[in-house]
């Protein structure tokens, strides 16, 4: 579906990121803003220049990406309506949300707990000797109540996952199929001359669903006996889920039962830095994927401490580019918006068209159970609550990323 509004969104970002890349490298490795020969006044109106670049950048970006969300959204509905039209299955999961069973909820609904509810144990006596001095180690201890609040372990946030649009299949994998044969040879030819052959050819191509899953013991008297502890469980075990599946979306290996990650797709593009800064090197990232990968990048992912060192770039004399350390600068780069994630290699970037090109297609949602079958957990009096999700990662045109190394 054409959307002339997308497009020229798109071109006017392309020539404010040609601009600037023709700015930087007038600058040279050494950022001297007395080369910059197309730009008129001092180093100072050089550097504000490209600030005023750098947010016209940001604003454009933001906008391609409004864009594209409602551009993808028409694209939905409209498939949705041809399915409609046709009675094509759409399958019973499509569009609806995964209704979710607390801990809680399911440990009061079982059976190992309803057999013990309204039972009593033995009565507990305590004889309380009285001294001379009714002081606080021998008398009333003063009472304590905790806030409810819980203090996260300090570990990695969901960074990357957002980034890659989302789908439902009802399938073990994802097949689709690719034109991995484009030969044309269409050209002009006399009247009663031969037409030129052309040649198509299409591959079948499948990304299996894979699971990802965890579980945690715990006592029936934590969930009897301390209201809080089902939620906190029931919290904890689906972002441990989310978290894995956030670094296997990058670095997967694909060997089962691993998702492959983008970093390991094969024909993916690559651009060393070489001597280059590194924002001439991301940009030349974003050139290939635009020219040999027909793609148009909409984000960037790098790890904190690589762009630690782009937020800090100065001019020879001293001037901060991205903004000086009173600002909080745009988190965006060529007007493409930065994803900081740790489970990116460092000194590596990536740069892609994760919005057209790459899909996390879920098979089941996050699922919570509990049970006491495990193992001697019956006898010991414990519950095992785990949970699982499954889904497929499909890349669809590697050639639509690149990497950025040696940054």
């Amino acid at each position: 579906m054409a959307f002339p509004a997308l497009k020229e969104a798109e071109d006017r970002l392309a020539a404010k990121q040609t601009e600037l890349a023709t700015i930087f490298a007038e600058a040279g490795d050494e950022l001297n803003m007395d080369n910059v020969k197309s730009i008129d006044g001092d180093s100072q109106a050089k550097v504000d220049y490209i600030r005023t670049l750098n947010e016209e950048l940001d604003g454009l970006g933001k906008k391609r990406d409004d864009l594209l969300v409602v551009a993808k959204a028409a694209e939905r509905a409209r498939q949705v309506s041809e399915q409609s039209e046709t009675g094509a299955e759409t399958g019973e999961r499509k569009g609806r949300p995964v209704e979710r069973t607390s801990v809680g909820e399911l440990f009061t609904a079982s059976q190992a707990y309803k057999g013990k509810k309204g039972s009593t144990g033995p009565e507990a006596h305590l004889d309380i000797e009285l001294k001379t001095l009714f002081q606080t180690t021998a008398g009333w201890a003063p009472e304590t109540t905790r806030t409810g609040r819980v203090v996260d372990f300090a570990t990695r946030p969901i960074q990357v996952t957002d980034l890659i649009p989302q789908t439902t299949t009802g399938q073990a994998a994802v097949v689709y199929m690719e034109e991995t044969t484009f030969t044309n040879t269409a050209a002009e030819t006399a009247e009663g001359g031969a037409y030129p052959e052309a040649a198509l050819a299409l591959t079948e191509q499948s990304s299996p669903v894979r699971k990802i899953a965890v579980f945690l013991p715990v006592t029936d008297e934590q969930l009897e006996d301390e209201q809080q502890a089902s939620g906190y469980i029931n919290n904890r075990l689906p972002f441990m889920l989310r978290q894995r599946l956030d670094s296997q979306i990058l670095v997967g290996n694909g060997t089962a039962p691993n998702l492959r990650g983008i970093l390991n797709v094969a024909g993916i593009q690559t651009q060393a830095k070489g001597t280059d800064p590194t924002p001439d090197a991301v940009y030349k990232a974003i050139v290939k994927t635009r020219v040999t990968g027909r793609a148009m990048p909409n984000a960037v992912i790098m790890h904190p401490n690589d762009w630690q060192d782009v937020r800090l770039l100065r001019t020879s004399d001293g001037v901060y580019i991205w903004g000086s350390p009173s600002e909080a600068g745009p988190a965006r780069i060529w007007g493409l918006p930065v994803a900081e994630a740790d489970a990116i290699t460092e000194n590596t970037a990536l740069v892609g068209d994760f919005a057209n090109f790459s899909e996390l297609s879920v098979r089941r949602g996050i699922d919570v159970q509990v049970s006491n079958s495990h193992a001697d957990y019956f006898v010991n009096g414990k519950q095992a609550v785990r949970a699982d999700l499954r889904t497929a990662l499909v890349i669809y045109r590697p050639a639509a990323f690149c990497t950025v190394t040696g940054i």
